[in-house]
């Protein structure tokens, strides 16, 4: 009598996909192919795996593989919890050399394109890391999600290594928000992972370092597994991870305003004052500000839509192509006009005070989101963008980005405005204070910007760990940073 390979799947507690590698290998005495699948002899026995064989001279609790390993972010966390790595894939080379700066013992493990890697090479280990490419789901690129043949492939690259490691309890993947708005992209992650016997959040587990008092807004998803057999079945009961199975209201909270100077370093370098020109920019908007007497400003201030030195307010509308405006442009034109004409006198002398006429045209815009919260823009978290200068509370720093555009800050010793430094980025993602970073200033904050929250990591591994039935809880602790 023969069996499906779901059947043989069941019984050896191991994926379809796992059974049918070793059909396919001749490892299975008796199996037959017809057609497209498997037939499989009852009496059939499980191969044995010389690959769970652990390292003698392992004292770790688990182990793991760090897919897309950027510089180290799952690393840690893992590491924190107990585990040991075996194996990274990172393609970036200076993101190789920071990684293998801080972890030595893996050095002659990292390997580069994980496209490259044959899954059947990797020893065997217990949870997969990966914060696979964001940029087919990102707002800030094409968001061609799982039909982008370059990167949105490489999921399935992911797959193709859990299908040769069926040993495998715990995944732990990372990627941007945008992931998780458009179904289809999260029902293929959930079909996937699903076929091959794991069971996973049943929602996309959104989460900012802002929800645990991290001064930092930055929404990711976070997609978690564990497989099936090993699942505590009193806890998981109907095929899913439900985000209330993971006891996060335990580590939320909120920020609070003040809280963005908690990872400031001391003593920073003077290289990181801005330019005399930008500071002398944020000043001047600041006096604009007092002078013209506005606490809230409830619109962008562009000094463009001023109409400056002209009388007819129709002139300076149609010379703007007002009418081929959006309603919410056309109205921040009124608001801007109305601005203007209420505080002429000021203005015309403050434009000539500053030379902005003719100051490039981020200069040109200002944008105070303090409310009445603020009175001293010293206080405030500065940004310099293509959208203009900007003046935010300090309560968390806009999310860090790939590219380099840092927050500014007003240094009370030095009594300039300078940028964050890539150590204080460092901080906002939960890095170690001792962790040694490669490459230049641009680098590091594109590399931190590409990174994920270790603090996050370990307080979502601690949780899916304790989901299992054999004895993992208590084992980690992620109560510290």
């Amino acid at each position: 009598m023969f069996l499906t390979t779901h059947e043989i799947a069941n019984r050896w507690k191991v994926s379809d996909a796992w059974v049918c590698i070793l059909c396919k290998q001749g490892r299975i005495k008796g199996a037959i192919k017809k057609g497209r699948l498997w037939r499989i002899p009852e009496e059939a026995t499980k191969p044995e795996d010389k690959r769970n064989q652990r390292r003698k001279d392992s004292n770790a609790k688990f182990r793991f593989v760090d897919l897309f390993a950027g510089i180290g972010g799952f690393h840690q966390a893992m590491r924190y919890l107990g585990g040991e790595c075996l194996m990274a894939a990172e393609i970036n080379q200076e993101c190789v050399k920071t990684y293998s700066l801080n972890f030595k013992t893996i050095e002659k493990n990292i390997r580069g394109d994980v496209k490259k890697i044959d899954p059947r090479s990797i020893a065997p280990f217990d949870v997969l890391c990966a914060g696979f490419p964001c940029q087919p789901f990102s707002k800030a690129g094409a968001q061609q999600g799982f039909n982008d043949k370059k990167r949105g492939n490489l999921f399935y690259v992911i797959m193709d290594i859990l299908d040769a490691h069926p040993e495998v309890k715990f995944v732990i993947l990372e990627n941007v928000r945008n992931l998780a708005d458009k179904s289809e992209n999260w029902g293929i992650i959930t079909t996937e992972l699903m076929k091959r016997n794991f069971y996973i959040t049943e929602d996309p587990v959104i989460l900012s370092p802002s929800d645990f008092g991290i001064p930092q807004i930055r929404e990711r998803v976070y997609i978690l597994g564990i497989r099936k057999d090993i699942r505590n079945e009193a806890i998981l009961t109907n095929g899913f991870i439900h985000k209330k199975d993971l006891n996060l209201d335990k580590y939320y909270k909120k920020c609070k305003m003040g809280d963005a100077w908690s990872i400031l370093e001391d003593n920073v370098d003077d290289v990181y004052i801005i330019s005399p020109e930008q500071e002398l920019m944020i000043e001047a908007w600041d006096e604009f500000r007092i002078n013209t007497g506005i606490r809230v400003i409830g619109f962008p201030i562009w000094l463009d839509s001023f109409g400056l030195g002209q009388d007819d307010d129709n002139e300076v509308f149609n010379d703007q192509g007002y009418n081929d405006m959006p309603t919410w442009k056309q109205r921040f034109l009124r608001l801007n006009r109305k601005l203007y004409l209420d505080n002429k006198e000021f203005i015309d002398k403050w434009v000539e005070k500053y030379e902005m006429t003719s100051r490039i045209k981020l200069y040109k815009k200002f944008e105070w989101n303090c409310g009445t919260d603020i009175t001293d823009i010293h206080e405030c978290l500065i940004q310099i963008r293509q959208s203009g200068i900007r003046a935010k509370r300090p309560t968390f720093y806009p999310s860090l980005v790939a590219i380099v555009n840092t927050p500014i800050v007003w240094d009370k010793v030095k009594k300039h405005y300078r940028k964050l430094t890539p150590r204080e980025a460092a901080n906002l993602q939960s890095f170690r204070s001792d962790y040694k970073f490669r490459g230049t200033d641009a680098t590091q904050y594109r590399q931190l910007g590409n990174s994920v929250n270790v603090r996050i990591l370990k307080i979502l591994g601690k949780s899916l760990f304790n989901l299992a039935k054999d004895g993992w809880e208590g084992e980690c602790n992620a109560e510290k940073n």
